[in-house]
């Protein structure tokens, strides 16, 4: 973290847009009547996690960095009701995004906890 010149050096980023990867590749077999629906709210709400991380990268103020991580943590919780979602509609194994989410999560909370305490 303190020697990350650019986002994309930050461990949590790399993780999140690969995540991001998955959701477009798992998402593109979903049922083509929710092009406009899950499809479209689930890739939005993946692409603001690694969005959010790296523009809170740049932000100088302790608190601005916070606030872009804070939106982070919420879209990755609105990612993980569309996995339940799209797993309890059958559309799709969605065991990786799971696994995924999770390493995202755990990083997410170590990041934004070593920023509160530095």
């Amino acid at each position: 973290m303190a020697g990350a010149k650019s986002f994309q050096d930050l461990i949590v980023w790399q993780k999140s847009h690969s995540f991001v990867l998955k959701v477009y590749q798992i998402t593109a077999k979903f049922p083509a009547d929710e092009r406009f629906g899950l499809i479209s709210q689930f890739r939005r709400a993946a692409v603001s996690i690694p969005a959010n991380i790296a523009e809170g990268f740049r932000k100088t103020g302790k608190a601005d960095k916070l606030r872009f991580y804070n939106i982070s943590q919420g879209s990755l919780e609105e990612c993980r009701y569309y996995i339940l979602l799209a797993s309890d509609l059958g559309f799709a194994d969605v065991s990786e995004l799971e696994v995924l989410i999770e390493e995202v999560s755990k990083l997410l909370n170590a990041y934004t906890r070593s920023i509160r305490s530095s």
